[in-house]
């Protein structure tokens, strides 16, 4: 455990100093911010050259990684001091050069909830920018596009008792801490989960433990109401000479650690518990002997529980050669280098003799229902369009499938999101195509016909919805009974989609 003392007076220090996303870039210029986000920093470091203030000195030490003068970072530091920064385990002390040399970063982090806006500092591992070299096979990922990613899709709602598997630099435990009495951060890495528990007291979050092992087994017969994970997913081969990094490779083959995760996931859910992961699955020319190609998600289907309630995004499928650059290069290695070359043949030769001709990723949502009765929800869909707070999408689609248990509600209401486009050809009076639009969630644009347009214009919450399909069956003089049939399962689907919701 960090020394508290220490840790408190390192927090005082940045805040005193206004060690903050929004002040750092006034400093240094959107421009600038904006390019060090793509891994370039030299315009940084001309906006803030010779600017030996507090704020440039931290920036150039905890962002950027340099090695600063030893008097420069003991003003900026008054109450931690240059021993309390060497004894955190967060720099080094050359005394040869009178400078101190970073061998952690520290960003700051803002965050959007259900509570309000806020701001964390995360603490994490130097970066392949500010090392120069390729990452070390233990190093500690700061907050990534792929945290990111899964921070927008947790179901926003109060819970008792959370997991964060695999918790790497600690970002999705200190989230779901704010909503959750009690949270365990759990990691195969002891450098790891160090990080997390300075960042836990760095911020002053107090309701995480940490645990170190692997998957479920530091949390063997427990269970909890959430379970978060963006596990080491990524599929690397098996041969000397390609780096496991410990924060994105579980160590197995293909994509085992996701079969493993949804497999193992059910004996730890509470009644009503939800787990959300993100994750790649590969799909398969050959499943085996004598079998057929099987996709991705077929795959990952097979995998789950039939008592559970299933939803899995694909955001994307990649090529093997697509993969395997994506990954390559994000270890740090470039087709400049000698080593790029024989890494790729190393993962090409991989997916060939495992016969994988796409690996999909995407977002996996699972839940115990509270009723063994209860309708399970089984949706495995590929959407590619932006996503607008998908966790709140994700709440509302599992609330709309509840609402459905029954059947579907006398009353809807047409979202305030959605609106509709029609398209005429040349001097038609009817349109050749009407089309409802959601503006949030997920964005889906749907083609409907003019019985289920206007339904859907109708739901206002003045009438029923059998008094609507009944108006309709007059006016485009049908028989209600086949009207309803056609239009039951279409509303059904516009409400699991969150286009109609109940009143």
């Amino acid at each position: 455990m960090p020394h508290p003392a220490l840790v408190a007076a390192l927090a005082a220090d940045l805040d005193a100093a206004d060690f903050r996303s929004e002040p750092l870039r006034r400093l240094w210029g959107e421009e600038e911010d904006d390019a060090l986000g793509r891994g370039v920093r030299e315009p940084l470091l001309r906006a803030i050259a010779g600017d030996s203030g507090v704020l440039a000195t931290l920036g150039r030490l905890f962002v950027l990684g340099m090695p600063q003068p030893l008097a420069s970072v003991a003003a900026a530091l008054p109450r931690l001091g240059v021993e309390g920064l060497v004894a955190l385990g967060l720099a080094l002390v050359s005394e040869a050069s009178d400078e101190i040399a970073p061998i952690a970063m520290i960003h700051p982090q803002s965050f959007v909830d259900a509570e309000g806006v806020g701001e964390w500092w995360i603490a994490s591992d130097l970066d392949e920018l500010a090392l120069g070299t390729e990452l070390p096979a233990d190093h500690v990922l700061g907050v990534g596009g792929a945290s990111r990613t899964l921070a927008e899709l947790i179901v926003p709602a109060p819970i008792d008792r959370a997991l964060d598997l695999g918790t790497g630099c600690g970002i999705q435990a200190l989230l779901v801490a704010r909503h959750a009495r009690e949270v365990v951060a759990t990691d195969i890495s002891a450098r790891a989960l160090a990080f997390a528990e300075l960042n836990a007291r760095l911020n002053g979050v107090e309701n995480i433990t940490f645990r170190v092992g692997s998957m479920f087994e530091p949390v063997a017969g427990e269970e909890f109401d959430l379970i978060v994970s963006n596990p080491p997913f990524v599929i690397t081969p098996r041969v000397d000479g390609v780096t496991a990094y410990e924060y994105r490779d579980g160590g197995l083959i293909g994509d085992a650690l996701v079969e493993q995760f949804v497999r193992a996931v059910p004996a730890h859910l509470a009644e009503g518990g939800i787990a959300q992961l993100l994750g790649n699955w590969e799909s398969l020319s050959q499943a085996g002997a004598g079998s057929q190609a099987a996709s991705g998600l077929d795959r990952l289907e097979s995998w789950i529980d039939d008592s559970l309630d299933a939803w899995v995004v694909e955001r994307e499928e990649l090529t093997p050669l697509g993969y395997a650059e994506l990954w390559i290069r994000d270890g740090g290695t470039t087709p400049r280098d000698a080593a790029f070359d024989r890494m790729l043949a190393a993962w090409l030769d991989d997916f060939t003799e495992r016969q994988v001709t796409a690996i999909g990723f995407g977002y996996v949502l699972l839940r115990r229902p509270e009723s063994a009765d209860a309708p399970r929800l089984r949706r495995f869909e590929r959407v590619s369009q932006p996503l607008s707070a998908p966790g709140r999408a994700l709440h509302s689609g599992l609330a709309a499938h509840d609402s459905l248990a029954d059947g579907i509600p006398s009353i809807l209401i047409t979202a305030p999101d959605v609106t509709e486009a029609r398209h005429y050809m040349p001097g038609d009076d009817d349109p050749s195509v009407i089309e409802l639009r959601q503006g949030g969630g997920f964005g889906r644009t749907l083609s409907v016909d003019p019985a289920l347009a206007g339904l859907v214009g109708a739901c206002d919450g003045e009438l029923t919805v059998t008094q609507i399909v009944a108006a309709l069956a007059d006016l485009f003089e049908v028989r209600l009974s086949d009207l309803w049939a056609e239009l039951e399962p279409r509303v059904r689907q516009l409400v699991l989609d969150g286009f109609l919701v109940a009143d």
